[in-house]
């Protein structure tokens, strides 16, 4: 049996050993019954007798029938799963004398990483003596970041950690209004006789 299984998680039936069970649901009252009883009302039930809360006192068992039981608990994780984001964090290197061509290359595989929902994570790797280039690192990584404001946000400024520099960054949400966007034509006009009748 899996452990990924929701299937075992559960006693049914005879599997439960407590002697009495307080038996919740739909059409049956809510009471603690000897198991024998609780059984027997299942079984009248034509359903499976649950145990869904194993550590109660006494265990709190329900009359369902078991198959549809794990379809609805399939169900309900599927759901939640769903509704958590996933968010994948892709990783873009370059070198401390990264050319302009090999720059722009990368630039461009941010931006669809960004507008794909995926967070980036930009480091200059520094091998041997290049070291010395850190400050060149860090300004490379600074216009890498100010290439993309149209796209994302920076989450992390650029940090020296061992031999490599990183920048984290975050795609900004979409619909967000962009910076660089013009006021309309009829908003100034409205401006400026606002700032007429002011003065």
């Amino acid at each position: 049996m899996k452990n990924d299984s929701l299937k075992g998680q559960h006693r049914i039936n005879e599997q439960i050993r407590a002697k009495e069970v307080r038996i919740v649901g739909d059409n049956i009252e809510s009471a603690v019954y000897p198991i024998a009883q609780a059984l027997k009302l299942a079984e009248e039930h034509e359903a499976d007798l649950v145990e869904i809360s194993p550590n109660a006192v006494p265990p709190v068992c329900r009359i369902i029938d078991y198959s549809k039981f794990l379809y609805q608990l399939k169900k309900r994780a599927k759901e939640q799963k769903a509704k958590q984001v996933k968010v994948n964090v892709k990783e873009i290197r370059f070198g401390p004398q990264t050319d302009e061509h090999d720059y722009n290359f990368k630039l461009k595989h941010a931006i669809g990483f960004l507008q794909d929902g995926d967070k980036v994570k930009a480091y200059v790797f520094f091998k041997g003596r290049s070291i010395l280039f850190k400050e060149q690192g860090e300004v490379l990584l600074l216009r890498f970041a100010n290439d993309l404001e149209e796209y994302a946000k920076v989450e992390q400024m650029p940090l020296l950690e061992g031999k490599r520099m990183t920048i984290a960054l975050a795609p900004k949400k979409a619909g967000a209004p962009k910076k660089a966007a013009s006021p309309k034509p009829a908003a100034k006009a409205e401006t400026a006789e606002a700032g007429e009748k002011d003065e």
